[in-house]
């Protein structure tokens, strides 16, 4: 059956076009404003004196993880990403960023804000790509907090990873349905998901997305992968999926379009994560001001010595630079609905960045950094997977220079000169 005669998925405007509006939501204007200022306050008040005292209590008691989202919404920050329909504040991406730069200065904040990854971007993803059927079973619980949910594409070796490609798990017709076929890996958040969100080979050099049900026959999550990261909760997890039987409702988007759709998730979502990170070095870098200035070695404060300076201050630009790049990019994604030469530069900048500033805020608090007297440890081994997940930083730095040798190309048939090429996007962007 060919993808225009499918009956449950008809055609829908570009997903890629139509999530430009985002940023416009309910009328909202491009550029934040007091509100989202006021709110960013209330985020930062929220973390400090109601998360960040009982992080590690958030972690293995649910019912203070419970007790805590209550007080989120009472405080009116739950759930900023989230549609407003859905009963989220429905935030521009500009409008995001600080919030959720505020949120990630607890690694447990964004999951009591319901703002964490994967859940953050599949609520993107169903926003701006699903039925109304599939968003009132999915999307409304997801915003309100019932259910959580994970994204299904990694698959071990030789599958996909960096390169989608090579994705190796199968759905092919049987009757009205679907069956899935194939191995999952390193998926976040699948122990305990409600459902998934599964990437499926259905043709060559054609990919379709499934929403597919938590307990489906047919689809089993296994072991939890050790890693260095534990501020995931689901932990990364194996899957399996064998003649795991589908309807074709289960279809989301359409049929062979997975790869296209899944641009309006993947492209946000890692902007998203490079906000929230920016809030744990931010935290790391907090941390070492209040040693350094009151330690005192040499006869005098660690804070006044020179090699100290010069990582107090590096920090400080890594800090700036990444803030830069994060709201630069919100804007492009907010205004076009597309940034991908903007998402990767700037996923690979601040994810090297975050983890650059947590380390300098461990050596500069020596013997108590490397402790676990304070969190900077902790923040170590939770952000040099960042590097990887996402996309490695390789991979980005790859695909920026492929584009930047093709605009450079263009150009020149163009008979434009080298110092002009760079500017000339007609959507304000750099992009190929």
């Amino acid at each position: 059956m060919s993808e225009a005669s499918e009956p449950t998925t008809p055609a829908r405007a570009d997903p890629l076009r139509t999530r430009a509006g985002l940023g416009r939501r309910a009328g909202r204007s491009e550029a934040p404003g007091d509100g989202v200022q006021d709110l960013t306050d209330r985020v930062r008040k929220f973390i400090d004196h109601q998360v960040i005292p009982v992080e590690r209590e958030i972690e293995t008691d649910p019912e203070v993880r419970a007790e805590l989202r209550a007080a989120a919404r009472a405080a009116g920050v739950f759930a900023p990403s989230a549609p407003r329909g859905y009963g989220g504040l429905g935030l521009s991406m500009l409008e995001q960023a600080d919030v959720l730069e505020e949120s990630g200065r607890s690694l447990l904040g964004p999951l009591v804000m319901n703002c964490a990854a994967p859940d953050e971007g599949n609520m993107t993803l169903l926003e701006h790509v699903a039925t109304p059927a599939q968003r009132e079973r999915y999307l409304r619980p997801l915003a309100t907090g019932d259910v959580r949910s994970a994204f299904a594409m990694t698959e071990p070796a030789p599958g996909a990873g960096s390169d989608p490609a090579a994705l190796t798990t199968t759905a092919v017709r049987d009757g009205g349905d679907w069956l899935i076929d194939g191995g999952k890996w390193l998926i976040t958040g699948a122990d305990g998901a409600a459902f998934f969100i599964v990437m499926a080979r259905t043709g060559a050099d054609a990919a379709t997305m499934f929403l597919v049900d938590a307990g489906s026959p047919g689809l089993s999550v296994g072991r939890h992968i050790p890693t260095i990261d534990a501020g995931f909760t689901g932990g990364h997890c194996e899957m399996v999926f064998e003649r795991c039987r589908v309807p074709s409702s289960a279809v989301l988007g359409e049929v062979d379009r997975g790869f296209a759709n899944a641009q309006v998730r993947l492209g946000p979502a890692r902007l998203t994560h490079c906000m929230r990170w920016l809030g744990v070095a931010r935290r790391a870098h907090e941390i070492m001001l209040g040693y350094v200035v009151e330690r005192e070695l040499f006869g005098h404060r660690l804070a006044d010595l020179g090699l100290a300076q010069h990582l107090i201050a590096d920090n400080e630009i890594d800090i700036a630079a990444s803030r830069a790049l994060i709201r630069t990019t919100a804007a492009t994604l907010d205004k076009h609905g597309r940034a991908n030469n903007e998402t990767s530069i700037a996923k690979t900048f601040v994810s090297e960045a975050v983890g650059r500033i947590v380390d300098r805020s461990v050596q500069l608090c020596g013997g108590q950094g490397v402790s676990h007297d304070l969190p900077l440890a902790r923040f170590l081994a939770e952000v040099r997977p960042f590097r990887i997940y996402d996309g490695p930083s390789e991979v980005h730095r790859w695909a920026v220079a492929r584009r930047a040798v093709r605009r450079y190309e263009a150009a020149r048939r163009g008979g434009q000169g080298s110092a002009e090429f760079v500017t000339r996007d007609p959507q304000g962007g750099i992009r190929a």
